[in-house]
């Protein structure tokens, strides 16, 4: 075990304002410091600018290219791209011609070369750490650019820190989807060389060993849970008498960002949870528009407003604000003043057991049924491909009527995922751990 005064990096592909993957980080960072005061943490990750001004850590890029605030929205060359790929792919001969045009002008060997300088400048500065932990939760997959991007850049740090006789842990890592062949063999490989390693649940924990992963690993809750909350994110800010209840659109399947892009079942969600929206401004409810990705799902929030005022026929109300945030005080803060909840994103579930919020999940991945199963509110769990206004009307006031059951439950679980946690965390960075 390294001694509490050596260098540490977090490295997590976070930069993209997905303030789960910041709340990961800032929780790490936060239960070492208690720990060992004196340790130096640094940032490994996508947009190092962004890390620096929020977590206050020097901090490097791991891959040549990196993020900048409202990529994935405003990335306009990555839209023509896929409407070029689309438009193509309906004539066979000009698909074929294209790609080949594509591989000799793009592919060309001064990216390999450029690679290479990427990877020699980050060894000289990885050699100089003792200790490297992967930290962010959905880590393991191969859905965001293919075995190229989040897998190649797990392995190659792994493999850097293993080079440069620094220590590596997996820190609670969530996996899936894993589906390339290629993908899968560099997860498989990075774990192996890691040090230690945990999964953030058994159905990540059952699918990398699918990959033929063999070695010790372990399953603790999401790293989040163990971020302690300010004071103030704690109290209820909204007017007496009327129940606040957030809504979180999120931009699944939208062909603008989404590494899975279908139209038709991006319009269906927005359409039926502006039917919600709007049921729920007619019964008297206020509406608190938010998401924990605040850059990606910002498009999907103006949808959702558009929809409310132009195919509900709902005109503009106070009863639905929109009140933009930038971190996640902010973040945490706006979440504290809502009655309910309706999310689709994982970590907007975690925040809102973490804040003791009754809520409404609308599933797009396993990892979030997973967890809403785990907290004993399975019935309040919705596949995002078929819940409908019917659906999502009935289940929020069965939730309603359920609050205090709820809220007792899942009082019960954070206190349970905090205590393993703080064990977790405590055996790795003690004095007296050994190798």
């Amino acid at each position: 075990m390294v001694r509490p005064s050596e260098k540490i990096g977090l490295l997590d592909h976070l930069g993209g304002g997905n303030l789960g993957d910041d709340a990961t980080l800032a929780a790490v960072m936060q239960n070492i410091k208690i720990r060992w005061p004196d340790a130096q943490i640094f940032g490994f990750t996508m947009n190092p600018g962004d890390t620096q001004t929020r977590h206050g850590i020097p901090s490097y890029p791991i891959r040549k290219e990196t993020w900048t605030p409202g990529f994935a929205v405003q990335d306009s060359k990555l839209i023509l791209k896929e409407k070029l790929k689309a438009a193509a792919g309906k004539h066979g001969l000009l698909f074929k011609i294209l790609k080949a045009i594509y591989g000799v002008v793009y592919r060309k060997p001064i990216n390999l070369v450029k690679e290479l300088v990427f990877l020699a400048k980050s060894f000289r500065i990885i050699r100089t750490f003792d200790l490297l932990i992967i930290a962010g939760g959905g880590q393991l997959l191969d859905s965001w650019g293919g075995p190229w991007k989040f897998p190649y850049t797990l392995f190659k740090w792994t493999m850097l820190a293993r080079l440069s006789r620094a220590k590596c842990y997996y820190i609670n890592v969530g996996a899936g989807p894993l589906r390339h062949p290629l993908g899968k063999w560099f997860i498989k490989r990075a774990l192996l060389l890691a040090d230690y390693v945990s999964f953030r649940d058994e159905q990540s924990k059952a699918l990398v060993e699918s990959t033929g992963y063999r070695a010790t690993s372990q399953v603790c809750p999401d790293s989040v849970y163990a971020l302690e909350i300010p004071a103030l994110a704690t109290s209820r800010n909204g007017r007496r008498g009327e129940s606040i209840v957030g809504i979180s659109p999120m931009a699944y399947c939208d062909p603008r960002v989404y590494w899975e892009k279908n139209q038709s079942i991006y319009d269906g969600l927005i359409k039926e949870l502006a039917a919600f929206g709007s049921w729920l401004v007619r019964n008297q409810q206020s509406l608190a528009l938010f998401s924990t990705d605040i850059w990606f799902d910002s498009q999907a929030i103006e949808d959702f407003k558009s929809a409310l005022i132009h195919e509900t026929g709902l005109a503009n109300s106070p009863r639905v604000r929109h009140e933009p945030v930038k971190g996640i005080d902010e973040m945490l803060l706006h979440m504290s003043s809502m009655d309910y909840i309706v999310t689709c994103r994982f970590h907007g579930v975690i925040f809102a057991h973490m804040l003791n919020k009754p809520v409404l999940a609308l599933s797009h991945h396993p990892k979030v049924t997973k967890l809403m199963g785990e907290m004993g509110l399975s019935k309040y769990c919705l596949d995002i491909h078929t819940c409908d206004f019917k659906v999502l009307t009935e289940t929020f006031q069965a939730l309603v009527s359920n609050r205090g059951e709820i809220k007792c439950r899942m009082a019960e679980k954070l206190a349970c995922n905090r205590s393993e946690l703080t064990m977790q965390f405590d055996a790795l960075f003690t004095r007296e751990a050994r190798n």
